[in-house]
């Protein structure tokens, strides 16, 4: 474990004053800056092993803005828990002395197999119309009855929150007069982005959504910070521990295994005790029910690549504060060896971009996706079902998803075969250039009714099939009502209304879809149970009802499917005409013709009363 002997840091209120920490090993002197004043830190004394900096200043509480100056550098505490103002494109905020309160301690809800909800609270409510103007674009808005009757309406069991901690610009943005609407850029982990609101507005959104029976899952970024490569600014870390913060190779240089200018060194002690403290300090304080890591083999490497075991992922699992939270993993970076799909270890979900693709490629029309699209269905057991060194599992660990804030929504998925990103500023160049995406006809907007009844028919489907997923399911905010980015797959410097939710637009036939899926998938919890199929608990069917044989699973131009799963039957129609299903023998409700490109599920008659 980290050393956790070493006295707390940052700033820590106590009688008669406060009590300043920074771990500093690359700085001979250390600065507070406090207003004018400017009062050195005790030196690192000859030989310590800790570098620690340390001050204590009588006469001053919390509310208290400081400063750290470290040579030339105005540098931000790594360990502020507030900011007097969000990072601009050349000032550094100051911190502000902080004693947040603690809540009761909370077990969460959630289970895999749940809902969660993927949402970044700035955009999601900057145009909601019922939610104060005043709070419009904040973490206060996710306490707003008309957004909880949302979130409640869809059976959403859990919400994803995008980066909330105070993120700063990429420096080609302000040229381009763009900013950063997403958040994955922090500079250091704990103080909330000014722009959202105070940990006490996350503290009472978070209890507002407990109360409707709603997680929330913090997705936090441990794997780079803003102060990018050698021509970022020196902003905190590379200030204070340029090498213990961050990886470097032999000859000294920054590695890049995130493609964001550095990565942050998980391996090392110092770095291992800041993000258990941070994932500690959003437990304790804000009651937060779960984390899901960006990137997250940066989490689990060392110098000599990514391990199930590091050290970090196992503290965090066997953390007393931290072993029952929902743990989420990100399982790809750019670095060598980078994608390790599968390959967490329990009690971790992984993000599952098989799935994403497997069934996009499926209702794109691709031939012989038919085997890949059951394995997908039944919670894929060849990936989460013990390889990879993690240890034989009984269930899925997937987070099934079809579209998430990183890359194109669900509605332009159906509407753009190509992505569409001049408004970014980088010639279209910039994000995935393979969508596995569709255009029914013609690319990009139309007033044909024909074709925009095509694209609503393929989400549906694309979502139909979302539902009747084992295994947890992902949703992304405005999918569920056809929330468009204007073909734009990379929009996180779009801060504006390419990305923000447009409530006024919705489509509300799609929404009564969604709605009708989830109370589908809640009366049938054998749809979403994540453990494994077991002999007989499953039947595959052509549509005659005839068990699928092995010609069947290989023929390329097979379009359809039934799933037979205890009471209820999955019928999936890819055909461009209707099709008729012989269901198995049973007294079914539902209509086995199903339209073309289509999924329905029939159920089983429960008896009379």
């Amino acid at each position: 474990m980290p050393d956790d002997s070493l006295p707390p840091l940052g700033a820590t209120v106590t009688a008669g004053g406060v009590s300043f920490a920074v771990w500093a090993p690359d700085v001979a002197r250390l600065d507070l800056v406090l207003g004018d004043r400017t009062l050195p830190f005790d030196p690192v004394q000859d030989g310590a092993p800790d570098g620690l900096h340390r001050l204590f200043v009588p006469g001053i509480g919390a509310g208290q803005a400081y400063a750290l100056n470290a040579g030339e550098h105005r540098l931000v505490d790594p360990y502020a828990l507030a900011l007097d103002r969000p990072y601009g494109p050349s000032d550094v905020p100051r911190a502000i002395v902080t004693t947040p309160e603690p809540v009761p301690h909370r077990a969460p809800r959630f289970r895999p197999g749940g809902t969660i909800y993927e949402l970044a609270v700035r955009p999601f409510t900057m145009l909601h119309p019922d939610v104060p103007e005043a709070d419009r674009g904040t973490l206060r808005a996710l306490a707003h009855p008309a957004v909880i009757a949302h979130l409640r309406r869809l059976g959403i069991d859990a919400v994803e929150l995008m980066p909330v901690v105070a993120w700063i610009d990429e420096r080609h943005l302000a040229p381009l007069g763009l900013t950063n609407g997403w958040g994955y850029n922090p500079v250091t982990f704990f103080p909330m982005d000014p722009r959202l609101g105070t940990l006490d507005d996350l503290r009472a959104s978070v209890a507002a959504l407990h109360d409707a029976g709603i997680d929330v899952i913090l997705d936090l970024v441990f794997n780079h910070t803003g102060e990018s490569d050698i021509y970022g600014r020196t902003l905190s870390f590379r200030g204070l521990a340029n090498h213990g913060y961050y990886r470097h190779a032999a000859d000294g240089s920054l590695i890049n295994d995130t493609g964001c200018g550095n990565t942050v060194a998980c391996d090392h002690p110092m770095m291992r005790r800041m993000i258990l403290d941070t994932l500690r300090h959003f437990v304790a304080h804000a009651g937060v029910d779960g984390f899901r890591f960006d990137l997250a083999p940066i989490l689990g490497r060392t110098m000599a690549g990514f391990s199930a075991q590091a050290d970090l992922l196992r503290e965090i699992a066997s953390d007393p504060l931290l072993a029952d939270r929902i743990l989420i993993a990100e399982p790809w970076d750019i670095g060598p060896g980078g994608y390790q799909l599968g390959r967490f270890a329990p009690p971790f979900l992984e993000w599952s971009d098989r799935y994403r693709d497997d069934v996009r490629l499926f209702w794109r029309g691709d031939p012989g996706r038919i085997g890949a699209l059951a394995t997908r269905l039944a919670g894929s057991s060849d990936i989460f079902g013990g390889g990879g060194g993690t240890g034989a599992s009984d269930g899925s660990r997937t987070v099934n998803f079809l579209a998430a804030h990183d890359g194109f929504t669900l509605a332009d998925l159906v509407a753009h075969e190509h992505r569409h990103n001049l408004a970014n500023g980088e010639q279209g160049r910039d994000g995935h250039g393979e969508n596995y995406s569709w255009n029914n006809g013609v690319e990009g907007p139309t007033d044909d009714p024909a074709i925009l009844a095509a694209r609503r028919r393929d989400v549906k489907a694309l979502l139909s099939t979302l539902y009747g997923s084992r295994g947890t399911i992902m949703l992304t905010a405005g999918d569920e009502f056809g929330r468009s980015q204007r073909g734009n797959n990379n929009a996180y410097c779009q801060d504006n209304a390419i990305t923000w939710v447009d409530w006024a637009a919705r489509d509300t036939e799609l929404e009564a879809h969604v709605v009708s899926l989830s109370q589908l998938r809640r009366r049938y919890p054998e749809l979403s149970d994540p453990a494994f199929l077991a002999e007989g608990d499953a039947q595959w069917l052509t549509q005659a009802g005839e068990p699928m044989a092995v010609t069947d699973w290989e023929d390329p131009t097979r379009e359809t499917l039934q799933l037979h799963l205890f009471r209820l039957v999955m019928l999936i129609n890819r055909a461009p005409e209707t099709t008729r299903f012989t269901p198995p023998s049973g007294a079914w409700e539902g209509d086995p013709a199903v339209p073309p490109r289509s999924v329905a599920f029939l159920t089983l008659k429960e008896p009379a009363a």
